[in-house]
């Protein structure tokens, strides 16, 4: 996953996108970059790092122009070095810069035509930059055709074209440079984007594209609408809105584990808020355990912060017990399940959750965590309620088993490295060391994000049952995909070794 925004405004844009990118930095942590211009010149700064590592008030102030992009990227396709950093740019037709969140699944594919047919250099491994060099070969080709000035047409004859080249998942905002801002989305929708309108200063309109509505929120734009699966809206720098639907067999399938895990709970992805569909997860997984342990001799439900929050505090009311907080969380520390290395994952639990131990002491603990996917924060974070004094300590899971890799642009690991590949609930439980743990049903969490608000009927949920929506998944694919994904594959960069030192002299 990753976080894209783009910005089209009366005056400088260049501090909004940096907030923009600061409330999207759960998307991200890996690397952030902004692009803007002022319709003559490009400004760029892209860097490994959080957002407030990458920019300074001081190279903030060089950003110039009423327009740009930026993004927040944690590493899938592609490598992890300076040169994957987004925004890409390309300086033909016009000058253009693309933000992606998705991943393109016929990009090794797509990478050599790009080069041996379309005759367009390619830099790095990253299918966001193959992305970019589709895109800007078509406009170029539909503005040879054409004869003119760029308008609004030749951008959407551009966007059909990849829609016809691109696999997979993507959500993309792209500046061309005197021509405006653009974003579309993948044909089923899988990745989100969002739009929204402030009226500026001056009487006119500005507009604000993102992978999530809180930044919408955040910056004072009133939430328009969802991007539609396969649409494109381009924004011209005269601040009109065109809109077109770029790929005629579209249909609503977003990825479910947005509403699990990635998204904030104070987003709204395609009408629906994440936060009651968390709320509604807890319920129906609270009916479940009560199924099993109609006896049960729970005396706490506790929370493994952040995101199964809403999903405790509903199953504890519906089971009937106490809710408490019993791990207290260091907010410096990055979220562990999309870090590259087991070395770093072991090392950030043990630092990043510290037990209040007068909340286990005695105690038969239920915690709520909202997935297991490696079993490794889950072992752990069990372990450390035992040594805080906890009689029991049982596990519930707000989402159902992690048995398959994801093709879309979030990092689930190689089949064998998911601590529900080919175990039952009494080996996963075993293996995490816990007295149990239950899951939640596919179906319960489905019907948690099911909403009348919504014209979403159906979703990706290919972690949990190895359908993939797109129907294009070949097993040679997902072959390559889990040996790039394998940790031993991975290559530690400087900071995954301070972790293995840290690790090695016994502070984990």
């Amino acid at each position: 996953m990753c976080g894209v925004v783009a910005i089209l405004s009366a005056g400088r844009c260049n501090f909004e996108l940096y907030e923009a990118l600061t409330v999207l930095q759960h998307r991200g942590q890996d690397a952030a970059g902004i692009v803007t211009s002022d319709g003559q010149r490009v400004y760029s700064r892209a860097g490994k790092g959080l957002v407030r590592d990458v920019f300074s008030a001081t190279s903030l102030q060089e950003f110039e122009g009423s327009m740009g992009i930026g993004h927040v990227r944690y590493p899938t396709a592609g490598g992890n070095t300076e040169a994957e950093c987004q925004p890409f740019y390309v300086n033909s037709p016009f000058g253009i810069a693309l933000a992606h969140n998705g991943n393109l699944i016929n990009a090794n594919e797509l990478g050599v035509k790009v080069f041996q047919g379309d005759r367009r250099q390619i830099n790095t491994s990253s299918d966001s930059e193959i992305m970019l060099n589709v895109f800007a070969y078509e406009l170029s080709t539909t503005m040879r055709e054409a004869h003119g000035d760029l308008k609004p047409e030749h951008v959407f004859q551009a966007v059909e074209k990849v829609y016809q080249r691109c696999k997979g998942a993507f959500a993309v905002t792209v500046l061309i440079v005197g021509g405006g801002i653009l974003s579309f989305r993948d044909k089923n929708g899988i990745r989100p984007l969002i739009y929204g309108t402030r009226e500026a200063d001056d009487g006119g309109q500005e507009f604000a594209f993102t992978s999530e509505s809180v930044a919408l929120d955040v910056l004072g734009f009133e939430v328009e609408r969802d991007v539609a699966p396969g649409e494109a809206i381009f924004v011209d720098t005269q601040g009109n809105l065109h809109a077109r639907q770029c790929a005629s067999d579209a249909h609503s399938s977003p990825c479910i584990f947005e509403f699990v895990y990635l998204a904030r709970p104070d987003s709204m992805i395609d009408k629906i808020s994440v936060y009651k569909t968390r709320l509604r997860m807890g319920e129906w997984l609270g009916k479940r355990f009560l199924e099993h342990f109609p006896n049960h001799d729970v005396d706490v439900v506790m929370p493994i912060p952040d995101t199964s929050r809403a999903a405790a505090l509903q199953l504890a009311h519906t089971i009937g017990v106490k809710y408490r907080e019993g791990f207290m969380k260091n907010r410096y520390f990055d979220r562990t399940f999309i870090m590259p290395l087991q070395a770093q994952r072991k090392y950030s639990v043990r630092h990043k959750l510290n037990a209040i131990d007068l909340e286990f002491e005695n105690k038969n603990v239920l915690l709520v965590d909202d997935s297991i996917v490696r079993g490794t924060t889950a072992k752990q974070i069990v372990r450390r309620a035992r040594e805080a004094g906890a009689k029991s300590v049982y596990l519930v899971s707000a989402a159902p088993p992690i048995r398959y890799p994801n093709v879309y642009g979030i990092d689930i690991p190689s089949p064998e490295e998911l601590v529900a590949t080919g175990r039952n609930s009494r080996q996963i439980c075993e293996q995490i060391g816990a007295d149990y743990v239950l899951y939640q049903r596919l179906d319960d969490l489905v019907a948690s994000v099911l909403t009348n608000n919504s014209e979403v009927i159906d979703f990706d949920t290919s972690v949990f049952d190895g359908k993939y929506v797109t129907g294009d998944v070949s097993k040679e694919f997902l072959s390559r995909l889990n040996s790039q994904r394998s940790d031993c594959t991975r290559q530690p960069d400087e900071d995954s070794a301070l972790y293995q030192t840290v690790a090695a002299s016994g502070t984990n």
